[in-house]
């Protein structure tokens, strides 16, 4: 068989391999920190679950074959000396897969079944295919045999502790081929009227099309961004279960949710190549905002939590979002997006003030998604600069859609607002020579080596000049070769894998890069994307990076990294154009 080439390479044990729409990759990873020999069919429905075990066999012995696993956007193949197999999805919940010279054993994850976990197997004479049935997704995997031989099935029927699953080798001339369905209750026999090339070719132009869409303006000078468009498109799901939109999860491994701040950098990203989709990326939490007004901080299959929240960017986000947009947006899209931020701003402004305070709080760092910087080391609940820059800015959004919407009063109350929490910010957060933070029942304030101190820079234009200057001043020492290290690598609190004690983060970047680059100062604004889209050309779409060696650490392929260095190289490309 003859590989079709399908795109830019990668390992599956960093980026699983998946495609558009589908809640199912193909992976070694099986949860954070384990990875497993072979390689699993990797459900995200009602969470992460390996189901099936994929192993190449050594047609003479039986036993596991020693391969090469390689991947590219449309095809994965395990290559040894003598045999080959690949793997192709026809759809997003089916997968193709066949070899020559080499056998596979199609296995279920769990050893043992019990009458609330595990997989059930057995062969459905219906449809004339093998079934496993999952506890933990809720959904069946079914195996159809297309061309070749099973020469060993075990455990059918089987209860209790069992090794479950098929053995499939060649015809005599050593070819097989199988099909791998996910589906609910039932479903007609498999039939396709499709040869293995031509689902390959549909996979590779699928995702073609998309990285053509998405980033127009690649060149040698942005070497990452198919690989980054990868990741984006194979991250995305269809709607299900209490996903009520498609939806770019952060992670096809264990990071399998949409965070209510982190959907913005994915939808930014896709604005003008995919409106559609970038405005499903911004609506989705506010599908599932509260009674409050307060967005979840996280949507996935089976699961909405509300626990904590997330930091107020969705105005911010959404003004950049409307000027990415190749089109404007309707009357009534504006309408329901002014609804939803209206909402989003008087929980801050009823919600997390408290009585007689101009400024709204935190109640954990979780909630400002920097969850254990330093800067709440002191207390918890928590007065920051930060939230008061988000908040000012999404309060400017609303008064300019009110503007557009014709609400006057409204345009009023916000230009208002958006005036008097600045004035505070200034007046009780801002020393001459930093930020600092408040605690919110005592009053106290101090200072911290954490770069969420210097996060109101994302005023941008808003600022005085003299604060911008002195904030761009302290952003300089957060530079490592790498990029803006969230914890001063000097601090004594700093720690390599200190998740936001020290690691770059996307998100941190985009945000800084912008208000930077707003406020005038370009140099440094183009020096911190530069050493942010090296990062990434070099060591991936980690969740995050040691901020003295570059390396990914945590989840490594995380759609709001990918989608901030598409952001930061398209910008990049446009300016290096003009």
């Amino acid at each position: 068989m003859t590989a079709v080439p399908s795109g830019p390479a990668f390992s599956v044990h960093d980026i699983p391999f998946s495609t558009h729409g589908s809640w199912f990759g193909i992976s070694p990873v099986l949860a954070e920190k384990t990875r497993a020999e072979d390689l699993h069919l990797v459900s995200h429905q009602n969470g992460m679950h390996a189901v099936l075990r994929l192993t190449p066999l050594d047609p003479t012995t039986g036993d596991r074959a020693e391969t090469r696993v390689e991947a590219t956007p449309g095809l994965l193949s395990w290559t040894a000396a003598d045999g080959r197999i690949d793997l192709a999805y026809e759809s997003p919940d089916t997968v193709r897969v066949r070899g020559t010279g080499l056998g596979i054993g199609v296995f279920a994850a769990a050893q043992t079944l019990t009458p609330f976990s595990g997989t059930y197997f057995f062969h459905d004479p219906a449809a004339q295919g093998h079934v496993f049935t999952s506890y933990e997704t809720g959904r069946r995997y079914r195996v159809t045999v297309l061309s070749g031989t099973i020469t060993d099935t075990a455990g059918a029927q089987a209860l209790g502790s069992a090794t479950r699953g098929l053995r499939v080798s060649g015809d005599a001339d050593g070819g097989w081929e199988i099909a791998v369905d996910e589906l609910d209750t039932s479903r007609p026999p498999y039939t396709s009227p499709s040869a293995f090339g031509e689902v390959v070719e549909a996979a590779r132009k699928s995702f073609a099309d998309f990285v053509d869409t998405v980033a127009p303006w690649r060149s040698a000078a942005t070497p990452a961004a198919e690989l980054a468009a990868y990741v984006v498109w194979s991250a995305t799901v269809r709607p299900a279960g209490l996903v009520t939109r498609p939806a770019v999860l952060m992670s096809k491994h264990w990071m399998d949710k949409v965070w209510s701040w982190d959907h913005c950098f994915n939808a930014l990203a896709l604005a003008p190549g995919c409106p559609g989709l970038a405005l499903d990326q911004f609506s989705l939490p506010f599908d599932h905002q509260d009674g409050s007004g307060a967005l979840p901080d996280s949507v996935t299959h089976s699961e909405v939590l509300h626990n904590f929240v997330k930091p107020p960017v969705h105005g911010w986000a959404f003004g950049l979002l409307r000027r990415r947009l190749t089109e404007p947006l309707t009357p009534a899209q504006l309408t329901e997006a002014y609804d939803g931020l209206t909402r989003w701003t008087d929980f801050w402004l009823t919600a997390r003030r408290a009585p007689g305070a101009a400024l709204p709080h935190y109640q954990h760092g979780n909630d400002s998604g920097w969850d254990n910087a330093t800067t709440f080391d002191p207390a918890r609940v928590t007065v920051t600069a930060d939230l008061a820059a988000f908040l000012i800015l999404q309060l400017h959004e609303l008064a300019e859609l009110a503007g557009e919407l014709d609400r006057t009063e409204d345009v009023r109350r916000w230009t208002r607002t958006a005036a008097e929490i600045q004035a505070a910010l200034l007046d009780e957060l801002w020393t001459g020579e930093r930020f600092v933070a408040r605690g919110a029942a005592s009053g106290d304030t101090w200072s911290s080596s954490s770069l969420l101190d210097l996060m109101p820079v994302v005023l941008g234009e808003h600022l005085p000049d003299e604060v911008s200057a002195t904030l761009a001043d302290h952003i300089k020492a957060h530079l490592t070769p790498y990029g803006l290290a969230t914890e001063l690598p000097t601090s004594p609190h700093y720690l390599a894998d200190g998740y936001w004690r020290g690691p770059i983060w996307a998100p941190a970047t985009v945000l800084i890069e912008d208000g930077l680059r707003r406020a005038g100062h370009h140099r440094l604004a183009d020096d911190i994307s530069a050493r942010f889209r090296a990062l990434c050309e070099t060591h991936g779409f980690a969740e995050n990076f040691d901020a003295l060696t570059g390396t990914g650490l945590r989840d490594r392929a995380y759609t709001w990294t990918a989608s901030s260095y598409l952001l930061l190289a398209e910008a990049h490309e446009n300016r290096d154009g003009n």
